[in-house]
């Protein structure tokens, strides 16, 4: 198994669990609420909304990660999304350590 299903089948259980919030307000609102420990951007996402999410981000001190592409992104959660929000700091911890390690 690779790091890339490795990564999508922690998207899934989180998203199981109840800890993943997705779509595009209610991630923005998770980040607003400083309940987002990890936020997942699709790579193909367009500008303008990744500045958007980047700025939010950087203002509430979120991790941001560009990972996969939104159809990737859309299949590992089950829901066709570009954005997601982890709000459990074990998810959020286990999905950095894996991009670390990817990008290593």
């Amino acid at each position: 198994m690779n790091d890339n299903d490795r990564f999508s089948n922690l998207l899934g259980l989180a998203r199981r669990a109840g800890k993943l919030i997705s779509g595009e307000q209610q991630v923005l609102q998770s980040i607003r609420s400083q309940k987002a420990k990890l936020i997942v951007i699709s790579t193909d996402l367009g500008a303008a909304t990744r500045k958007k999410f980047s700025d939010k981000c950087t203002t509430y001190q979120v991790p941001l990660l560009a990972f996969m592409n939104r159809e990737m992104l859309s299949q590992a959660i089950g829901q066709s999304r570009s954005a997601v929000a982890i709000e459990d700091q074990g998810f959020a911890k286990a999905l950095l350590k894996l991009n670390i390690e990817e990008g290593a």
